[in-house]
């Protein structure tokens, strides 16, 4: 049975994974939400402004009064500011899994820091919440996302072709996940 517990704290070896807080707007216009390629390739609106990003961060800040919302803010240990961020978008509660998103600012990316998040919030997924399974997806054209998920042990389920639609053209999308007792296994 899934256990919700909320959006709590996780420390990693260069991270952590908070929740959301208004002081993090600046850090978060000058590393990621404002970069429109970073925000394109998890389908999300480019914010410009500190208002713009008060309105997410009310969205986000808003959810943490639910028991079933997962977002963390991903902090960089050595700068001690928000370079992206990785959430359960999608947690579907009566068939025990959930769908993670992240996104990570494009001067801290080939570096593993969202592979060291993903692994992170999986491991949250399985050991705290009991999730049965876990699932990321990736545009076709997202090739370093990709390798993230491949590094963190998903296998491939399929491609959902033509999914969306960007810049004049389809991109398809494809699906990964990992179960509990794949999860258990690789952790022996």
């Amino acid at each position: 049975m899934l256990t919700h517990i909320g959006t709590q704290t996780i420390e990693t070896d260069r991270l952590i994974l908070r929740r959301f807080e208004y002081s993090d707007d600046e850090a978060m216009l000058k590393y990621w939400v404002a970069d429109e390629k970073v925000q394109s390739l998890y389908s999300e609106p480019v914010y410009s402004t500190k208002e713009e990003v008060k309105g997410l961060l009310d969205k986000y800040i808003g959810g943490y009064a639910r028991e079933d919302y997962y977002r963390w803010a991903v902090i960089d240990k050595e700068c001690g500011e928000c370079i992206g961020q990785i959430a359960y978008f999608l947690v579907d509660s009566k068939n025990h899994f959930a769908e993670i998103e992240y996104c990570i600012g494009s001067q801290f990316q080939r570096r593993g820091y969202a592979t060291e998040a993903a692994k992170a919030v999986i491991a949250y997924g399985f050991d705290r919440m009991n999730l049965h399974k876990v699932q990321i997806c990736c545009k076709t054209i997202n090739a370093p996302s990709r390798k993230v998920i491949e590094k963190c042990g998903l296998t491939f389920e399929g491609t959902l072709r033509d999914y969306f639609y960007m810049d004049g053209q389809y991109v398809g999308r494809h699906y990964f996940s990992i179960l509990r007792d794949e999860y258990e296994n690789r952790r022996q």
